[in-house]
């Protein structure tokens, strides 16, 4: 098993990209009254049928020709169902992909989130022509980081750039520590 969430996230997410998504949001939801962390993966890439989305949860299928399993949604599905939560997988053909995760929040067997601007910046610097979408919140109150507005302010800019990089880190950072919510 992964050591992080932000390691699950950072797979499922690469899967986007290989999967043709132009656009990948990820949304990192805490509900500390319900005790819940949730994770939801959602893309624009080529999709899935039904039987290969069913498929994908078990570790020794993959569409990768680089390798011959497939970790990262068997591993989510696992760590969330551990901790008393679950999994939930939506794809079509040529309508993307959306992948939810929901983790007890407290739960002695959850797994830290980990570093989301780690994750977010692993994957924006490969990828400076897609776009991403973060979308962090405790309870009531979150930020968002959306690659299209950084990139309108960039002016040309590429956002692999290490100052960049740093930036969006920093800014992801900075946001997480304004709301309390390390997790």
């Amino acid at each position: 098993m992964m050591p992080e969430i932000s390691l699950n996230v950072l797979d499922v997410a690469q899967n986007s990209v290989t999967a043709g998504s132009r656009l990948t949001e990820i949304i990192i939801s805490i509900d500390i009254a319900a005790d819940t962390l949730n994770v939801i993966i959602n893309d624009d890439g080529s999709g899935m049928t039904p039987e290969q989305a069913t498929s994908v949860i078990d570790p020794f299928f993959t569409t990768r020709t680089t390798r011959k399993v497939g970790l990262g949604i068997p591993f989510m599905k696992m760590a969330a169902e551990f901790t008393g939560g679950g999994y939930r997988m939506e794809s079509a053909p040529g309508k993307g992909t959306k992948v939810s995760a929901v983790f007890g929040l407290t739960h002695i067997d959850r797994m830290p989130l980990g570093d989301i601007a780690e994750t977010m910046t692993s994957l924006i610097g490969p990828n400076p022509d897609l776009d991403f979408i973060l979308r962090y919140c405790v309870n009531e109150n979150g930020f968002s980081m959306d690659t299209r507005e950084i990139r309108q302010v960039l002016e040309g800019i590429p956002l692999s750039e290490p100052e960049v990089l740093g930036y969006i880190s920093d800014f992801i950072n900075e946001n997480i520590d304004a709301l309390g919510a390390r997790f």
